[in-house]
């Protein structure tokens, strides 16, 4: 496909087409780099764990934060000496 570069403001950009950044996940973060003479647009790097904090203070909020498994031990447990 080729796409026009465009003037916007000082700089210059590339239209990109709503399907194709829906086919390669691409919302409103992007990493830009050059390759060996060749720009990729690749979906930005999300950290993993990122709104955990807040996702946990919500459940803990709903009284929705017991435990999973009940505690548990072994028979024999208290007769170790520490």
């Amino acid at each position: 496909m080729q796409v026009s570069i465009r003037k916007i403001g000082n700089s210059q950009g590339v239209l990109i087409p709503k399907p194709v950044l829906a086919q390669v996940g691409l919302d409103d973060v992007a990493e830009l780099r050059v390759n060996n003479g060749v720009i990729e647009i690749r979906p930005a790097k999300r950290n993993p764990r990122e709104g955990w904090a807040r996702d946990s203070q919500r459940i803990a909020e709903a009284g929705d934060d017991a435990l999973a498994w009940p505690e548990f031990a072994n028979d024999d447990d208290r007769d170790l000496v520490w």
